[in-house]
C-alpha cells in the first residue's frame, strides 16, 4: 500500500493548495520530506496575526519566546516559490485594542510600512496576482505609508489589491493596467479627488470603498467599472459617478450636497442616503432594482430624483432621519406606485410601512395602474394593540387593489406581543386564503427570521 512519500510532487503541491492558512502548511513540513519540499511549491501565502499571538508578544514571560510577525512573514515569502497569491492580516479581534494598550513606537504588527514591504516584495512580484494587507490600526493610522508607491512600481501583473486599516499616500504611484480589483476599507487616502486612483487604475471592473476618508470632491471616472460599492465615512462637497458600464452600484453616504450619477448600464442601485440637497441620474433609464433607505420629507422630493427610472421592477425603500416631518399626505403607497408603475416586488421598511399606513388613514387608497403591476409584498411591522384594526384594514385595501399580488410576506418587530402578532396573523389568513403568506420576525441590526414559508 503506498504512503505519501509515494505521490508526484505535483498532487502534494496540489493537496497543500487546498489549505486555506499557512501555519498549516507549516505544520505538515515536519510530517515527511516530500510534504516539506511540496510546501515551497504552493502558489499562496495567508498569515493572519492571531490575538494569542499578539498577548504572547506583549507579556514578559513569553515574548521571548515569539518570532516577530514580520519576520516569519519575511522568512516564509523567501522560501517560498513564485507566489501568486499573499494576503497578511491581523485578527479581527484586534480591532479592539486601543491605543491606551500599546506602546507609543511599536511597529511589529505595521504591515504596510514601506520598509518592510520592500524586503521581500520584489523576489515575489513577478508572478503575484493577489496581494491583500490588513493593517494593525494602532500602529498605522499615524503613519503615512508608500505602500502604494512601492506596490504599482513592482507588481507589474498584479490583478487584485485589497488594503485595510491604513493611511496611504498616492505619491508616486505608477500606472497598473492589469489591475481590474481594488477594495480599500477603513483607510486614510490621501487622494482628495480620487483622481490618482483613476489614472492609475484605468481598468479597474470591482471597486470597492468601505470608510475611505480624506476626500472632498471624490469623482469616479471609470470606463470599465462594472460592480462598485462605496460607503463613504466623510461629509463630502460632492460626488460624481460617471462609469458607462456600471452595472451593480451600492453607494452609502452622509449629506452630501450634491451626488452625481451617470451610469447608462445600471441595473442594481443601493442607495442610502441622508440629506442630500440634490441627486442628479444623467442617462440611467435601465434600473431594474432599486433599494432606497433615505432621508425624505414627502414622495415628490424622492420621484424628482427618480423620475426618469420607470423601469425598475423590484423595489425596497425604507426612510431614514425624522420621519414625523414627512408629509403624510403625499406618501401613501398608491402614489408609490403611480410613479414607479412596472414594478412587481415591494419591500418596504418599518419607518416607511408606518408613514403609508397613516396616509392611508387620512385618505385610503385610490386605484391605479401600479397598484394591478405588483405582485410581491414585503412589510415590516410594529403592530401595537390598539392599531391592529388599522394594519389589516391596510393590508386589506392594498390586497384588494393589487389583484395580481399572491405573495405576501409580513416581518413582525421581536418585542410586539405573540397575542398580537398572532391575531393580525390569523385574520389575514382567514380573509385572503388566496394569498401565499409568510411570516418572520425583524429587529434592528440582526437579519430577518422567517418561520413560515408559503402557507
Amino acid at each position: 500500500m503506498g504512503t505519501m512519500e509515494d505521490l508526484p510532487a505535483s498532487v502534494l503541491a496540489e493537496i497543500l493548495s487546498r489549505f486555506t492558512d499557512t501555519t498549516d502548511v507549516a505544520r505538515c513540513r515536519v510530517v515527511s520530506k516530500s510534504l516539506n519540499a511540496a510546501s515551497y511549491e504552493v502558489r499562496w501565502l495567508n498569515l493572519v496575526c492571531s490575538m494569542s499571538r499578539y498577548l504572547k508578544s506583549r507579556s514578559p514571560e513569553t515574548k521571548h519566546l515569539v518570532t516577530p510577525f514580520k519576520t516569519v512573514i519575511t522568512n516564509l515569502v523567501r522560501r517560498s516559490g513564485n507566489l501568486e497569491s499573499v494576503s497578511l492580516g491581523v485578527d479581527r479581534a484586534l480591532g479592539g485594542v486601543s491605543f491606551d494598550d500599546v506602546e507609543d513606537e511599536a511597529d511589529d504588527l505595521y504591515l504596510t510600512d514601506m520598509n518592510f514591504i520592500r524586503e521581500w516584495l520584489p523576489s515575489v512580484s513577478d508572478a503575484l496576482k493577489s496581494f491583500s494587507v490588513s493593517d494593525f490600526w494602532v500602529q498605522s493610522c499615524w503613519r503615512r505609508s508608500e505602500a502604494l508607491s512601492l506596490i504599482s512600481s513592482t507588481c507589474r501583473n498584479l490583478v487584485k489589491l485589497v488594503v485595510r486599516n491604513a493611511w496611504l499616500s498616492v505619491d508616486g504611484l505608477c500606472l497598473m493596467p492589469t489591475l481590474t480589483y481594488l477594495t480599500l476599507e477603513f483607510v486614510r487616502l490621501d487622494d482628495e479627488d480620487l483622481s490618482r486612483i483613476n489614472a492609475c487604475f484605468p481598468n479597474l471592473t470591482q471597486l470597492n470603498l468601505i470608510g475611505v476618508g480624506g476626500l472632498k470632491e471624490p469623482k469616479i471616472n471609470l470606463l470599465h467599472l462594472t460592480t462598485c460599492q462605496w460607503s463613504v465615512s466623510n461629509a463630502p462637497l460632492s460626488l460624481i459617478i460617471c462609469a458607462p458600464c456600471l452595472v451593480d452600484f451600492d453607494l452609502r453616504c452622509i449629506k452630501p450636497r450634491l451626488v452625481v450619477l451617470e451610469a447608462p448600464s445600471l441595473s442594481n442601485f443601493s442607495l442610502s442616503l441622508e440629506n442630500t440637497d440634490e441627486l442628479r441620474l444623467k442617462n440611467c433609464a435601465n434600473i431594474q432594482c432599486l433599494q432606497l433607505s433615505v432621508e425624505c420629507l414627502s414622495l415628490g422630493f424622492l420621484f424628482s430624483m427618480f423620475r426618469h427610472c420607470s423601469t425598475v421592477k423590484r423595489l425596497t425603500l425604507d426612510l431614514v432621519g425624522r420621519t414625523e416631518q414627512v408629509d403624510v399626505a403625499e406618501f401613501g403607497i398608491d402614489t408609490l406606485l403611480v410613479c414607479f408603475p412596472n414594478i412587481t416586488y415591494l419591500n418596504l421598511g418599518p419607518r416607511a410601512w408606518r408613514v403609508m399606513e397613516n396616509s392611508f388613514s387620512r385618505g385610503g387608497l385610490e386605484d391605479g395602474i401600479g397598484m394591478k403591476m405588483i405582485k410581491e409584498l414585503i412589510a415590516h411591522l410594529m403592530v401595537h394593540e390598539m392599531g391592529v384594526t388599522l394594519t389589516l384594514a391596510f393590508i386589506s385595501s392594498v390586497l384588494d387593489k393589487s389583484t395580481e399580488l399572491s405573495d405576501v410576506s409580513l416581518l413582525i418587530h421581536r418585542n410586539v406581543d405573540s397575542y398580537v402578532a398572532g391575531s393580525l396573523i390569523s385574520a389575514c389568513r382567514s380573509k385572503f386564503p388566496r394569498v401565499r403568506w409568510r411570516w418572520g420576525i425583524w429587529e434592528e441590526g440582526i437579519k430577518d427570521t422567517w418561520f413560515s414559508d408559503g402557507i
